[in-house]
């Protein structure tokens, strides 16, 4: 690791130890805040004592981030503008990754410490949103371009939609479960309260099978809290080395020849392509933003701009024709080849996004583009280890406040066995197919969402109260984390 600070001054190196640290101290944050999703359930329903629970989640948080990809990672750093990721010095790398893990550590802790289920991915979204629109006005730039537009109406939409989603699917399976699994006695056992249970039939434990379903239930949440929501973490230390120590990091040292040629070749591939669509690319040229002059030069300024995209790709061919090892390039050359890339990969999803690019050419397109981004898009073994252990060993910690919440104030009656089954496994399954697909999504709002969803149904009902304060949060989080964050990046600008 020593390599990080080759060629760093004293005081850039000690302020990206910080930075690093910052990471994953809000990681750790992340993982007591979002805990209580994951050990809720089994809690309250006693299929687990919160010791072995919080344990359970941590390990199983750890294994997700390990095999939960980088998707979602990356899907949080294109939030910002290709622009500012392709130019950004040392100095307003630091500025810009201190201001929005600030922005978001101060709102997580103060919802946290108010036992309120708020979103982490909002908070850290609503701070990426900030940082990017004071960069806009500071540099005298339109804030129409602050923002990677497409990717954060996508995310929005998964953000607004995956609460929802939870709400009916969880609220579908207790409609189920109550019609179709409590025709006998046995079977009406799922419906209990662990207090009916009790007074029932004496016991404190749910029945054999159903409490089996709240336990895989629950570890399904933590590893897919881990996929979703470590990738962030990952994300944001990418971001961090990127900018503060670009020469091991632009590019994928580790990358052999083999990873190289793949990335040369769908350069040539997507060259071939234009030539026999030179209409769609034209098309595409018209649609893009017009943008400042740059730099053809490694070193210099670059702005990604769509009409030279014939020169561009001419230049990728010819930085990586017979190159074995980005050792071979220079770290202004590497640098180069990185911005070179994004855009070259920026340009074809703009391409396939057109009406007249028929499907099996839009996925033609986003092969190529993986294929471009494959050594550039990545994380170290030991970032991935650092994340997950920040992650898991957080969930061992300050997870009470936020249980209590989902757990007993919800809904006006207890859990049953059944809410908590349905309520985890909408939670699990959900989340889980998003990470996988590149989709941010907020865990806390998904369960919370869900247990109302099976309060509802079930004809409990929900307390007001909490609900009201739930949905205070979700509307104020992104608000309050764009201005903590604008204003905390435009005071450190003053200080560079």
């Amino acid at each position: 690791m020593l390599h990080l600070f080759t060629g760093l001054e004293f005081h850039t190196g000690l302020l990206l130890v910080l930075a690093l640290l910052f990471v994953l101290v809000y990681e750790a944050i992340n993982g007591f805040h979002d805990t209580a999703n994951a050990v809720a359930t089994v809690i309250y329903t006693r299929a687990m004592r919160a010791q072995f629970a919080v344990v359970m989640a941590g390990v199983f948080n750890f294994f997700g981030v390990l095999l939960g990809g980088l998707s979602v990672a990356y899907a949080i750093v294109h939030l910002l503008p290709t622009d500012l990721l392709l130019n950004v010095s040392s100095a307003h790398g630091l500025a810009m990754v201190f201001s929005l893990l600030l922005a978001a550590i101060i709102w997580n802790l103060g919802t946290w410490y108010l036992g309120i289920p708020a979103s982490s991915s909002h908070t850290l979204i609503g701070a990426i949103i900030g940082v990017g629109l004071t960069n806009a006005i500071v540099t005298d730039s339109s804030v129409v371009d602050a923002l990677n537009i497409p990717k954060m109406i996508s995310i929005f939409m998964s953000l607004i939609l995956s609460p929802a989603i939870g709400f009916v699917i969880a609220g579908l399976m207790i409609f189920f479960l109550r019609r179709y699994w409590s025709g006998t006695k046995k079977r009406r056992r799922i419906h209990l309260t662990p207090a009916e249970r009790e007074k029932k039939d004496g016991k404190r434990k749910p029945p054999f099978w159903t409490r089996t379903a709240l336990i895989l239930s629950a570890v399904g949440v933590s590893f897919s809290h881990g996929a979703n929501d470590g990738q962030k973490g990952i994300g944001l230390i990418m971001l961090v080395l990127i900018g503060v120590a670009p020469a091991g990091f632009v590019m994928n040292m580790n990358s052999n020849g083999y990873d190289i040629a793949r990335t040369h070749d769908a350069v040539v591939h997507l060259q071939q392509y234009y030539e026999t669509h030179k209409p769609a690319l034209n098309h595409a040229i018209e649609n893009a933003p017009a943008v400042a002059e740059s730099s053809t030069e490694p070193g210099g300024e670059f702005h990604c701009d769509s009409s030279r995209t014939g020169a561009i790709l001419n230049q990728a061919q010819t930085m990586l024709n017979g190159i074995q090892s980005y050792e071979e390039l220079t770290p202004d050359q590497r640098n180069h080849a990185r911005r070179l890339l994004m855009c070259i990969s920026d340009t074809a999803n703009a391409v396939a996004k057109l009406p007249e690019t028929s499907s099996k050419d839009a996925s033609l397109l986003k092969k190529l583009s993986n294929d471009l981004l494959y050594t550039v898009e990545y994380a170290p073994l030991w970032i991935i280890i650092a994340v997950a252990l920040a992650l898991s060993l957080g969930t061992m910690f300050g997870w009470q406040r936020v249980a209590v919440t989902i757990g007993e104030k919800i809904g006006k009656k207890g859990m049953t066995y059944a809410q908590g089954v349905s309520a985890q496994v909408t939670a699990a399954v959900s989340i889980g197919v998003a990470s996988y697909t590149g989709m941010p999504v907020s865990t806390t709002q998904v369960l919370s969402s869900a247990v109302a969803g099976t309060m509802v149904v079930d004809g409990g009902g929900v307390q007001t109260k909490t609900i009201k304060s739930i949905a205070l949060a979700w509307l104020l989080t992104l608000p309050v984390s764009i201005v903590l964050s604008g204003g905390l990046y435009w005071l450190s600008l003053l200080f560079i």
